[in-house]
């Protein structure tokens, strides 16, 4: 299971898997690779708890073993 992360280090490392962004849509920032749009949480104070991270990384199609490989 993936470790909580800062929110900046979240978008570098989906970078890092080709998406693109962040853009502003609506009440939340998403970023985008293809025809993929993932919304991610807004920038804020603590970080982003490891169950958040999970369900980001489910919707983005990465596995954690992957995610974990890259760190």
């Amino acid at each position: 299971m993936p470790k909580n992360i800062a929110w900046r280090k979240l978008v570098e490392r989906l970078r890092q898997f080709g998406f693109d962004g962040p853009y502003s849509g609506g009440r939340h920032l998403f970023m985008s690779k293809g025809n993929l749009k993932l919304h991610i949480p807004n920038p804020h104070r603590g970080d982003i708890s490891k169950y958040l991270l999970s369900e980001i990384l489910r919707q983005a199609g990465i596995v954690s073993k992957e995610w974990n490989k890259h760190d």
